[in-house]
C-alpha cells in the first residue's frame, strides 16, 4: 500500500505524521511511506523522520498522486496557491483528482477556515490521522 504524505514550508507536520505512523504501525511492511515535500526542507524533515521514499516539488507530487492509495496532508494541499504559494494549481488538481483516499488536516490558516471542525491542537489531529490511516489499511487488507 502506498501512503503519500505531502507537506510544505518546514515539513514539521509531515515529519510528525511519518514518525507516528512508523512508531504505531501494528504490522511493519504493510505500507510504504512516501514523503513528498513542496520544498527540500520539507522533504528532508520527512526523510529524517523515516519516510521510505522522498522527493521534492510539483512533478513528484503529480506523478505519485496518480497511484497512491492514501494521501495525507494539510487541507491546503487541495487549494491552489495555498501554503504561502507552494501549492500550485497543478498540484491541487492532481491531488484532488487522485482516486486515493485523502486524509486532510484542518489547519485554519492563510484565509482558510473549515467550518464544523473543532479547534484542536495539532497533536490531536495527528493522532486522528494515524488512526484513520490504520483503519483504512485494515479495511483493504
Amino acid at each position: 500500500m502506498k501512503v503519500l504524505v505531502i507537506d510544505g514550508q518546514g515539513g514539521r507536520m509531515g515529519k510528525s505524521i511519518i514518525e507516528q505512523l512508523k512508531k504505531n504501525c501494528p504490522t511493519p511492511g504493510i505500507f510504504n511511506l512516501y514523503g513528498i515535500g513542496t520544498n527540500s526542507n520539507a522533504t528532508l524533515a520527512m526523510m529524517k523522520a523515516g519516510a521510505d521514499y522522498g522527493a521534492t516539488g510539483e512533478n513528484p507530487i503529480i506523478v505519485n498522486s496518480k497511484d497512491a492509495d492514501i494521501i495525507v496532508g494539510p487541507v491546503g494541499i487541495v487549494i491552489a496557491n495555498s501554503l504561502l504559494g507552494e501549492i500550485t494549481p497543478a498540484i491541487a488538481a492532481a491531488i484532488g483528482s487522485s482516486s486515493a483516499y485523502k486524509i486532510l488536516i484542518p489547519i485554519n490558516r492563510c484565509n482558510h477556515m473549515i467550518i464544523g471542525c473543532k479547534d484542536a491542537p495539532l497533536s490531536e489531529y495527528l493522532q486522528q490521522v494515524c488512526q484513520e490511516v490504520f483503519r483504512k489499511i485494515n479495511e483493504t487488507v
